[in-house]
């Protein structure tokens, strides 16, 4: 991998910022009492559909992209946002929000870099879960998977099809790893932009894209009483198999 003297300089351990008055967990500084009573008085009523098996496709992938069309056409802002789940060799998980850029016959495309915190544990961890939470129109859909990289030409026509600035901060960034401040990246920014001087500007072969293969699928959808629809598909040898689950 080529880094200049911008990445180089990124790269450098940095100090850590210690704050004074860091309330503990579970400690005397924890948020106060009536804060999360006020919380717990949250409640809502879902009244915006059902499920039946019945109406259900038999490939949960384009049930998907069947849910994902109507997410769509409600007016939902980013309704290709979705929850990343992941989990390194250590055993703790971590999640993060990214977006979908694909459904194919394989599974769910996203793009990020491979040297991210997701990039490593993936690495490690080839299995990831999804969650997208279209709360708007009380649905839900979890996806569970193997995950893979993407073929580099996949990737590489993905890139082209970005605005400059995003194929710039792809070489910018060193996502995940620690900076010394908000400059850092600004400098690194115009740094890239004359190095690149407005022609192509390649992909780093340190960012790609990965594509989660669902062995688990669940539709959710919110009912009255908390006694929610759920329908999830399990696949096996002999393909997609339906089942109904407990709220």
């Amino acid at each position: 991998m080529i880094r200049n003297a911008a990445q180089t300089r990124r790269l450098r351990p940095q100090k850590t910022k210690r704050l004074r008055n860091n309330p503990v967990p579970g400690g005397r500084h924890s948020a106060p009492a009536f804060f999360m009573k006020k919380l717990s008085d949250f409640r809502e009523e879902y009244t915006r559909g059902a499920l039946e098996e019945s109406a259900m496709l038999p490939d949960p992938v384009r049930q998907f992209e069947k849910w994902l069309h109507e997410a769509i056409e409600s007016g939902i802002a980013e309704p290709n946002a979705m929850v990343l789940a992941s989990v390194g060799g250590g055993g703790m998980p971590s999640a993060r929000v990214v977006l979908l850029k694909e459904v194919t016959r394989r599974g769910f495309v996203f793009f990020t870099n491979y040297g991210s915190r997701k990039g490593r544990e993936l690495g490690e961890n080839p299995h990831a879960a999804l969650v997208f939470d279209w709360h708007e129109i009380a649905r839900q859909v979890r996806v569970e998977g193997t995950v893979e990289k993407l073929p580099a030409d996949e990737s590489d026509a993905y890139f082209r099809s970005r605005p400059e600035s995003s194929r710039l901060g792809a070489w910018v960034s060193a996502q995940s790893r620690v900076i010394e401040g908000r400059e850092t990246l600004d400098a690194a920014l115009s740094e890239y932009a004359v190095r690149f001087g407005g022609g192509d500007i390649p992909r780093p072969d340190y960012w790609g894209g990965y594509v989660v293969c669902p062995s688990v699928m669940e539709f959710w959808q919110g009912r009255t009483n908390r006694l929610h629809d759920r329908i999830v598909y399990s696949l096996d040898s002999q393909g997609w198999a339906m089942q109904r689950l407990a709220p």
